[in-house]
């Protein structure tokens, strides 16, 4: 039976294969933000309960994020070369399954090892989901196409603290909120297998895009601006501080209840997925411009996160939130426009490392300088945030002049 009778186009988001796409990765990485990032909001207060000090935890999520980061340029790579990119997502996101095993943990070096497990489960899945990603967003502008996924990852970020938000008010413990997450990481891969089956083969949307578009002078490799791309993101992450460790400084200092912890990991989560959309818009109209709101944040963010005060210290997470949402769609989007189609997995695995190497180094200066009055690593944030601003501004006006 015909249901469109005057033969009108179907304009809903479904009709179209790569919003389809796009909306189905994003489902998916909302399930999976349920279970990780539900673990991340109460890694650091977990963490402590099981005896770890504040140097032990900023080791533990810096060497986490840079195992889930040194590693891409591996997995991109083979990832390139082998053609399968969903076989590295599949493979990538069962090594979720490291978080609702939480709940047996009995020390705190049990902990850390599952917590780097998953990290390197997104090492695994992230530069050949990058590149699916930025296939299909093709179709629709690659600033909002990060953006919409961004926002959906996010809705995942929100509540998976939020599980843990009722758990703690309740009367639970964090064992008992690791349990829980069992039952999104199974609809994870109920969803994944359906992302899958919907386009195989996703470099059919940038075939299509390349015979319907006039070459661009964007789409060469252009060795210079990469480096000087990797160099800002290497000053302003060596400069961001990982949220463990501002869960421990609310913890340490009673800044504010344990429960209320999650909630401002869940706020800034629900920041990031506003701003992703936002800045997605932006980038796609304004270029790399946009990216000089990450360093001003950045600055902000731990002159009011280390405050004693508990106002200033919620604006510290929604700042962090902020940022999180620039860098996680016009860092990630900007990539594929500097990069041709047969090298972005690898690519990707490059940039991933530079940012994964550089958040963990920064993340032991601060976790060491942190031990040595808050003072000292407020300093060295800002300090490194100063730095990249030079570089980002000798970058966008090489950017201009080239598009020129």
């Amino acid at each position: 039976m015909n249901n469109n009778p005057d033969n009108r186009p179907d304009t809903s988001p479904f009709s179209s294969p790569a919003y389809r796409l796009i909306i189905l990765l994003g489902i998916v990485a909302m399930l999976g933000d349920i279970v990780y990032e539900g673990a991340r909001s109460v890694a650091g207060p977990f963490l402590f309960t099981l005896g770890a000090s504040a140097f032990a935890v900023a080791f533990i999520a810096g060497f986490g994020e840079f195992a889930g980061y040194a590693i891409r340029i591996v997995t991109g790579y083979a990832a390139d070369r082998s053609k399968r990119y969903w076989t590295f997502v599949i493979a990538g996101y069962a090594l979720i399954a490291a978080i609702p095993l939480l709940v047996l943990a009995g020390s705190w070096e049990i902990a850390a090892v599952l917590l780097i497990v998953e990290r390197i489960g997104k090492a695994v899945r992230s530069p050949a989901k990058d590149a699916v990603l930025s296939h299909a967003a093709t179709a629709v502008g690659r600033g909002w196409g990060f953006g919409i996924h961004e926002a959906l990852d996010q809705i995942g970020a929100v509540a998976g603290p939020l599980l843990f938000v009722l758990a703690l008010a309740a009367g639970g413990t964090y064992r008992g909120g690791f349990a829980l997450l069992a039952i999104p990481f199974g609809l994870l891969l109920v969803a994944l297998l359906l992302a899958w089956k919907s386009m195989p083969d996703p470099l059919t949307f940038e075939e299509t895009a390349r015979l319907t578009a006039a070459p661009d002078s964007a789409d060469t490799f252009r060795r210079r601006q990469l480096t000087l791309y990797g160099a800002f993101t290497m000053l302003t992450m060596a400069g961001f501080i990982v949220f463990p460790l501002l869960a421990y400084h609310y913890k340490a200092l009673s800044v504010i209840p344990d429960a209320e912890i999650p909630a401002f990991y869940a706020i800034a989560m629900a920041v990031d997925a506003i701003i992703a959309l936002i800045a997605g818009k932006a980038y796609d109209r304004s270029g790399l411009a946009v990216l000089f709101a990450v360093p001003v944040i950045g600055i902000a963010i731990p002159l009011t996160a280390f405050s004693p005060a508990y106002i200033p210290a919620l604006l510290g997470a929604v700042l962090w939130g902020a940022s999180m949402g620039l860098q996680e769609t016009v860092l990630r989007a900007a990539v594929a426009d500097f990069t041709p189609a047969e090298c972005r997995g690898f690519t990707y695995g490059i940039f991933n490392t530079v940012y994964g190497a550089a958040w963990f180094a920064g993340s032991l200066a601060i976790g060491i300088l942190y031990t040595l009055g808050t003072n000292y690593a407020i300093a060295f944030m800002v300090l490194m945030q100063c730095a990249a601003v030079p570089v980002l501004w000798e970058l966008v006006q090489g950017r201009r002049a080239d598009v020129k």
